[in-house]
């Protein structure tokens, strides 16, 4: 066996050991259920040696759609059936599905473009099942963005957690929400430094050291927020008419621009039309997404819904449009020069969630530096349709130098390579079997 066939043997290993039967958990232990857009990742990976699991993985997240088309960001495992165990308390909302416990939040849309790329290993024939299969769930989904998430037809949808962007606490989220939402105890917590006694009773902090972490005030924050929303039963309006803060995320909005692309050519493949209104919301969100460019500084920013105010803080948010695909050459080259950059996007081992030279910049902190296999997919991939094909090839080779080096981890130090977060890590060791083959 090949040092190559090697490597793929042992992503797959890592996937077996994560296999839950009908989903795939991100991590033992640290991570028990699935999530949305893991198992997308995941089913991309998986579909290149077992294309009936990669469907199931997609099916299983399709059975836990709302009644109003949203598809939640978590399916809690089997001993969280009754939900009164769950933070989440889904059954709260009258939409939530029956007899399957979910979060009441969203996430970044990949599931378009997993259907594609499982549709992509068929036959043309058993290509347009598995689309007319999945086709009217994702249409629903499409459309639930557009009705609850851009109430001002606006064409950017906005969100309503930092865990709705998968960036979990990156760095726009966590300013807004320092400035505008830290409930009081929260404040006194944070002043008389007694989250040093909270620490120790985390979860995640008994499994792998602190600075990996969020730290204890941000996990903190993210937590009351999800009550927050608890306690408004995740009804949109009442969020909204009372929110403290709600963004318009540029790599969720990016992600779903592209999504809606891949949904047009599931669309045309099966030879079915596409609602006009959703078609109109689709144009509308290629041309919002330019709204978030900040001329003076040559970056995309996220966006605050209400004052329309630009987050300019530097993340790797600002490169997500080049997976968009609408932007154009010129911007394209422009976000690239920032990959070329070893002080911004272009360290030793990128692409840093944070910007080296952002006062945020922590190598090893979670969203907040560390370089992680599924947002340089995502960029990869870009770059591909951009026509930066020696760019791209970069970054798939110190991509898959990282894990070979330093294993399937959930993520890498930028500066240095090494790795961090939860070994085993599913949608490192899928996106790695991907990258292998591409």
């Amino acid at each position: 066996m090949d040092e190559s066939s090697d490597f793929v043997e042992r992503a797959k290993q890592v996937l077996l050991t994560n296999d839950r039967g009908t989903f795939t958990v991100p991590a033992a232990g640290l991570y028990p259920h699935q999530w949305l857009w893991d198992s997308c990742f995941i089913a991309i990976g998986t579909r290149h040696y077992n294309i009936e699991k990669a469907q199931t993985e997609i099916e299983r997240l399709l059975k836990g759609q709302w009644a109003n088309g949203m598809l939640p960001h978590m399916i809690l495992g089997t001993s969280h059936i009754t939900g009164r165990n769950s933070i989440w308390r889904s059954w709260l909302n009258p939409n939530s599905p029956d007899g399957v416990v979910t979060s009441g939040i969203t996430q970044p849309p990949v599931i378009a473009e997993a259907v594609v790329r499982i549709g992509a290993k068929m036959k043309i024939p058993e290509r347009r099942s598995w689309y007319q299969t999945v086709f009217p769930a994702l249409v629903r989904y499409h459309e639930w963005l557009y009705s609850e998430r851009d109430p001002h037809k606006e064409g950017l949808v906005l969100q309503i957690h930092p865990w709705e962007t998968g960036l979990d606490n990156t760095p726009p989220w966590m300013s807004e929400i320092h400035q505008h939402s830290l409930p009081l105890w929260i404040n006194i917590i944070e002043k008389t430094h007694l989250d040093v006694l909270i620490t120790p009773f985390r979860r995640d902090t008994h499994r792998l050291p602190a600075e990996q972490r969020l730290n204890t005030i941000e996990a903190l924050v993210l937590y009351s927020t999800q009550r927050r929303l608890r306690r408004k039963n995740y009804d949109i309006n009442r969020i909204l008419a009372h929110s403290l803060f709600a963004i318009e995320d540029v790599s969720f909005n990016s992600v779903f621009v592209r999504a809606n692309t891949l949904l047009r050519e599931i669309a045309k493949t099966i030879r079915k039309d596409l609602p006009a209104e959703l078609l109109d919301n689709m144009k509308k969100s290629e041309e919002a997404l330019e709204q978030l460019w900040y001329p003076y500084s040559g970056q995309y920013y996220s966006r605050n819904f209400v004052t329309h105010k630009l987050l300019k803080e530097p993340t790797i948010g600002t490169l997500m449009p080049l997976y968009a695909g609408t932007i154009t050459h010129e911007r394209a080259k422009k976000l690239v020069t920032m990959l070329e950059n070893e002080n911004l996007f272009g360290p030793n081992y990128p692409v840093p969630s944070t910007a080296v030279n952002s006062a945020w910049f922590k190598p090893t902190g979670y969203w907040q530096g560390p370089s992680w296999v599924n947002t340089n997919w995502l960029i990869i991939d870009g770059l591909r349709r951009y026509n930066f094909e020696d760019h791209a090839e970069a970054l798939k080779e110190t991509t898959l130098e990282m894990i070979r080096s330093g294993g399937f981890y959930e993520y890498f130090n930028p500066l240095t390579g090494q790795p961090a977060g939860a070994p085993d890590f599913s949608w490192t060791a899928a996106l790695a079997i991907d990258l292998s083959k591409s």
